[in-house]
């Protein structure tokens, strides 16, 4: 965590490290399609507490998911296939923002920390799994629930919603456009959450602006870093730091009691 009278000494330090994180976390996502909101919490959340570096992120999210889930002509079908699992998400985001209120705190950033590092061990160890289609009804918006709670809880919207995504047998293209329509939902819901919470005032709405300009240099940067390198040995680095940043968040917390 960064010393408060370091980010206090200048004012401008605090914008300049938030932008050059969401460069990170832009980059990230235009090299393997995800991990723009999961890598900006991790590293905001080294700076500030969970609940405004959300609000930062809400904007960003929201503007490149909704890119992300084009071409518009094939997402009607995959939006009526993934509505019930969407409907989870929202409920259970709200339920979890009335719940448990914004992100904040000890726990928060436990939690946090605890999701980077399940998601990225799931993702290391090439698991994979199948949902039949007779079970997609009801594990859709079981799914959708869970995640919500750990939206709520964390700011991350990975866990369980992309595994369960990458086990519906989706060809590549409408694995992407489904997690982009899974993320916009996420990020929405996140926004109701932090409202309803009192957490998101209209500054963190003009600064996530702000931060939407270098997320979007950093996706154009990773489209063309894409053409130059393994997309599998990257995505490989990028979660092994999830795991690194996760267990720093948890050692932090823990010792500073």
């Amino acid at each position: 965590m960064l010393a408060p009278d370091l980010l206090s000494a200048s004012p401008l330090l605090l914008p300049a490290l938030a932008g050059a994180i969401f460069v990170l976390a832009g980059l990230v996502k235009g090299v393997v399609g995800l991990g723009l909101p999961t890598i900006a919490m991790a590293l905001l959340a080294l700076m500030m507490t969970p609940a405004q570096a959300a609000a930062l992120l809400i904007i960003p999210s929201l503007i490149t998911n909704i890119w992300q889930i084009r071409p518009w002509h094939t997402l009607g079908p995959l939006l009526k296939r993934l509505a019930p699992m969407q409907a989870g998400v929202l409920a259970g985001t709200i339920a979890g923002s009335l719940a448990l209120g914004a992100p904040a705190g000890a726990w928060a950033t436990l939690s946090l920390g605890a999701a980077l590092i399940a998601y990225a061990a799931w993702g290391l160890s090439g698991a994979k799994m199948t949902v039949r289609a007779k079970d997609e009804g009801w594990m859709g918006p079981l799914i959708g629930a869970v995640t919500g709670v750990i939206t709520a809880a964390t700011g991350v919207f990975v866990i369980p919603a992309v595994p369960f995504l990458q086990a519906l047998g989706l060809e590549r293209d409408e694995l992407i456009q489904a997690m982009g329509i899974s993320f916009t939902v996420s990020t929405i819901a996140l926004a109701l959450g932090l409202y309803f919470n009192g957490r998101y005032p209209v500054s963190a709405l003009g600064l996530s602006f702000v931060m939407l300009l270098p997320a979007l240099v950093g996706m154009q940067l990773g489209t063309a870093l894409r053409k130059r390198l393994s997309p599998a040995v990257f995505r490989k680095c990028f979660l092994i730091s999830l795991i690194l940043l996760g267990t720093h968040m948890i050692v932090y917390e823990l010792l500073a009691r």
